[in-house]
């Protein structure tokens, strides 16, 4: 068995719940078919399995460090990236007018899903060269195109993102890196990021920052921000590399996962000019900046699943083979031990993951698949899927960061003593994923938002569109005999969701209105997940009626076990959650600091 990749579940959700035969009609996907896709899902998953993931341990065990002025990352993780830019895998997402492979966005993602199961510090290199190349494609000039775009798809050269100040966190309206025009042309970049992932090393020949920064006399907070290409070397007009642009490493930063993944404090400008072009408007630079945000966000919730994947594989595994203890029935001490797998509480926790894991990956898929049909779409749909994907992106960054993070826990529990230690990789897995719980924005800024912003954006147009979602769902669900009591569970909680919104928009007082937006993402996550498990056990029931030899019997009952634990162990709870939230509780918000330990 395969420890980086499900592939059956990949393609139950591809082609019997997402539709992605469908996306393959589309003109722009015309190169491609389920053959097709299935053999660069074969490349993707050998290199996982040869190239990232057997230099995983070595990389966090030996994390990058700062020698002689440079940033020093091991050899092996060089050769894996190399490996993936041979096969075009930077290039996935893109266009072949600018040297892509043209796939679609669902594909991609679980491309890069693939790699990261393998080694999540790893991939993380190519997902922000991708997003960063990303946001040159859409917002840059001509010129910009033609000479950063072709290395960054080759995988020559790698990108990033620098938002963050060490002043400033996740509050950007109060960063302070300026950007004065010089008089050769361009901007001088003045200042210092600060957590800028794969913001130095030798892996690559240059790097490209994409850079927050503020011109003189721009407005104050978000209004005055502008965004800029800052190479580390500098790139001539024929694409050339040119003299160090003082970008200067000023400390690593030690994390206790993704390790082989760098993690800078940087300086601009500090050694001399640091000369950076803008990019698209000025002034505009964060409505620019939140495209790669958004599409990291659904990465970094894609990462999530697939950390939990890694765990859930390996503890299956696991269980299937560690003999210990006897059934409860059987007292003779003398009888042979079983796996623990035939344990009761071991295949709770293993059904735990399943419909973490699982129910993650849907939600990824269908995420993904919303950018693929807008490219489809009539005009008069197109801006519906982009409301319906704006509302979904704060419940897929944050959902999987917090459940298949909990997935994590139980892998380390089914090994038991054995899970704590390095021997083996499941508690890597898990500090790895404990990342993602900050990353692209916290747990408690994407409830602000889904909260306070998305779910009242047009009218509610946005929860609307959702609403009519799980209605359909649920009018099928309510003909299929065995899913019929899912169908009304699934409706009391959209149901106790509605109320809990209407209490909280008619709320006069902001702080009192979002001081439970945490909970309230949290729940709304629950209730999309559980529909999307609807979906998914909907289809397994007709595989198993149609009796299809594309998936097991075994595998299709799994999906119905898999809907039925999560609607009986997971969706009650929001209930209680969506209650206190529309009773506008105040216990945190008017709790005093002092009150913590005593004045």
């Amino acid at each position: 068995m395969s420890h980086v990749v499900d592939r059956q579940n990949l393609d139950f959700l591809f082609y019997a719940v997402f539709g992605l035969e469908e996306i393959l009609s589309h003109a722009d996907f015309v190169d491609y078919d389920r053959a097709a896709i299935s053999g660069i899902l074969d490349t993707t998953q050998a290199l996982s399995e040869r190239e990232l993931a057997p230099c995983a341990a070595e990389l966090d065990a030996n994390e990058p460090k700062f020698v002689d002025g440079k940033v020093v990352v091991p050899d092996r993780a060089r050769q894996a990236l190399q490996a993936c830019a041979s096969a075009g895998l930077f290039a996935a997402m893109f266009d072949a007018e600018v040297g892509g492979l043209g796939l679609p966005y669902m594909v991609s993602t679980a491309l890069n899903g693939i790699l990261g199961c393998g080694n999540l510090a790893l991939a993380n290199y190519l997902s922000l060269t991708v997003g960063n190349a990303n946001i040159v494609r859409e917002f840059g000039t001509y010129d910009q195109k033609r000479c950063f775009l072709p290395p960054m798809l080759e995988g020559r050269w790698f990108g990033t993102m620098c938002l963050s100040e060490t002043q400033a966190g996740s509050s950007l309206s109060d960063i302070q890196t300026k950007a004065e025009p010089a008089d050769e042309g361009g901007y001088r970049i003045s200042g210092s990021k600060m957590w800028i992932s794969g913001g130095d090393h030798e892996m690559a020949e240059n790097i490209v920052h994409l850079v927050l920064a503020r011109i003189p006399g721009s407005p104050a907070g978000v209004k005055g921000i502008s965004l800029f290409l800052v190479p580390k070397y500098r790139v001539s007009s024929d694409g050339c590399l040119g003299e160090f642009n003082n970008v200067a490493v000023a400390g690593l930063n030690h994390k206790m996962g993704q390790r082989g993944t760098t993690n800078c404090l940087l300086n601009f400008g500090e050694g001399g000019d640091c000369i950076g072009q803008l990019v698209g408007e000025p002034n505009k630079g964060l409505s620019y900046m939140f495209q790669m945000m958004n599409e990291a966000r659904i990465g970094v919730g894609t990462s999530s699943v697939m950390s939990a994947l890694s765990g859930y594989l390996f503890s299956l595994d696991y269980a299937r083979t560690r003999l210990q203890g006897r059934r409860i029935r059987d007292k003779d001490p003398l009888a042979p031990q079983v796996a623990i797998i035939e344990h009761a509480d071991v295949r709770r926790m293993l059904l735990a993951q399943k419909a973490a894991v699982e129910g993650g990956l849907a939600l990824s898929c269908l995420c993904a698949s919303l950018i693929d049909r807008q490219r489809m779409a009539a005009e008069t749909q197109r801006d519906d899927l982009a409301l319906l994907l704006e509302l979904l992106t704060p419940v897929m960054k944050s959902w999987p960061s917090e459940h298949c993070l909990e997935a994590n826990k139980l892998a380390i529990q089914i090994l038991g003593g054995y899970g704590y230690t390095r021997d083996y990789p499941v508690e890597r897995f898990y500090r790895d994923n404990r990342l993602n719980h900050i990353h692209e924005g916290t747990f408690a800024i994407h409830g602000i938002d889904l909260l306070g912003r998305k779910v009242r954006m047009q009218d509610g147009r946005a929860l609307q569109l959702l609403a009519e979602k799980l209605a359909a769902t649920i009018g099928r669900a309510r003909d299929c005999a065995p899913l019929a009591d899912s169908a009304g569970d699934l409706e009391g909680a959209f149901d106790a969701l509605k109320k809990a919104t209407a209490a909280v928009s008619g709320c006069d007082d902001p702080e009192l209105a979002l001081a439970n937006a945490t909970l309230y993402l949290d729940n709304f996550g629950h209730v999309v997940v559980a529909w999307l498990w609807l979906e998914q056990a909907l289809a397994a029931s007709a595989a198993l009626a149609d009796d299809r030899a594309d998936y097991s019997r075994s595998f299709l009952e799994g999906k119905l076990a898999a809907c039925r634990y999560f609607y009986r162990y997971e969706l009650p709870k929001v209930h209680a959650g969506f209650t206190l939230v529309g009773s506008l509780d105040d216990t945190g918000l008017r709790m005093m600091p002092q009150a913590f330990l005593g004045a």
